[in-house]
């Protein structure tokens, strides 16, 4: 097994094995949900620290396809949207945060604004889209399988977490549901909410200028440069 794999695997295992079994009920009901909390927090990002060692210097030796400059447009597109619901999650109240609940249906319907009518897990797909333009982009064996990681994460994760909150939640999440959607803008073509331009001004001013911001300074944290 190489070490790329063997440090996705721990990333990935060490996320579902832990929050989407039952052992995450067997380890709260022994130790309590704050040390398990701080337990899982220490966990993963220690994991996530070694895949990310790992990939800064295990050598691309093989491709599955040739890094292509046509195949640079992907990322360039969907880098925009990943920024601004990576950074639009962080300005709305959200029940599939930790520690978030809902008491109402009136307040779960409340809680369906800015990037949230876009999808209810935006940090999750945020991140499914960030993965998936650098996976194309690169081509390589290693990065196939570092951004795969979290693609596969953070995709089967927002299921994932539905499923949690739905058994947890009951009417509420089921009204939050109702008006948000875990595919982006599903509920939006659906026709059960629609976008709020006021709602999503800073979302997109703010997204956007952290876009600008990473991109500027790509080079400097990754070693690679944008065409």
């Amino acid at each position: 097994m190489s070490e790329i794999t063997f440090a996705a695997l721990i990333w990935v295992t060490t996320h579902l094995g832990l929050s989407s079994t039952p052992l995450r009920r067997i380890i709260v009901d022994a130790v309590g949900e704050k040390i398990y909390l701080g337990f899982y927090s220490v966990l993963a990002f220690g994991a996530l620290g070694y895949l990310i060692w790992v990939y800064t210097w295990v050598p691309r030796l093989t491709y599955f396809w040739m890094p292509d400059p046509d195949l640079y447009w992907i990322a360039k597109v969907t880098m925009p949207l990943a920024f601004i619901l990576l950074v639009g999650g962080f300005m709305v109240k959200n029940p599939t945060n930790v520690g978030m609940s809902i008491d109402s249906k009136e307040q779960a319907v409340n809680m369906a604004r800015g990037v949230t009518r876009i999808t209810r897990h935006p940090l999750q797909w945020a991140i499914v889209l960030w993965a998936t333009g650098h996976l194309i982009a690169n081509g390589d064996l290693v990065s196939v399988t570092f951004f795969g990681s979290f693609l596969v994460l953070s995709g089967l994760g927002s299921f994932l977490m539905d499923r949690k909150k739905a058994a947890t939640m009951g009417e509420g999440w089921q009204a939050y549901a109702q008006v948000t959607s875990n595919v982006p803008f599903v509920v939006i073509l659906a026709g059960h909410t629609q976008l709020d331009l006021k709602e999503m001004a800073l979302p997109v001013l703010a997204g956007l200028g952290v876009h600008v911001l990473a991109s500027y300074f790509h080079e400097s944290y990754t070693g690679a440069v944008i065409i």
